[in-house]
């Protein structure tokens, strides 16, 4: 299994990008998805997740209303389109899948992505 995240970058505060995670050797769409950061010096931490048909997603507090989680089943990917950014989303984001039911658990996780590294600019 491969997940291949990319799509970071450095951004002002206020701007916009959109992650994606490419995935291989799996059957895409059994599988839930999930977008985790890890700042310095801080533990891994739940962004946003996807039910494997993509009917059901949830999100931490701390992104909702600025991040969107969607996934392709055809393209076997899952993106993070995140606006209005600050400078405390700076961070590695992760991309994780899992076939049970979403968890904001990173252990839970089956297999994950390298990161990709997001900055954010004041």
């Amino acid at each position: 299994v491969q997940l291949q995240a990319s799509g970071g970058g450095l951004v002002q505060a206020g701007g916009s990008l959109t992650l994606s995670c490419a995935s291989s050797g799996l059957t895409f769409s059994r599988y839930n998805m999930a977008w985790f950061r890890q700042a310095p010096g801080k533990g891994r931490e739940f962004v946003a997740g996807i039910s494997s048909s993509g009917d059901i997603t949830e999100y931490a507090d701390s992104v909702k209303g600025r991040f969107t989680i969607l996934r392709d089943n055809v393209k076997n990917t899952l993106y993070l389109q995140m606006s209005s950014l600050k400078p405390e989303d700076t961070a590695v984001y992760y991309c994780a899948t899992k076939l049970t039911r979403i968890s904001r658990t990173p252990a839970s996780y089956d297999f994950w992505g390298q990161g990709t590294q997001v900055t954010v600019s004041s």
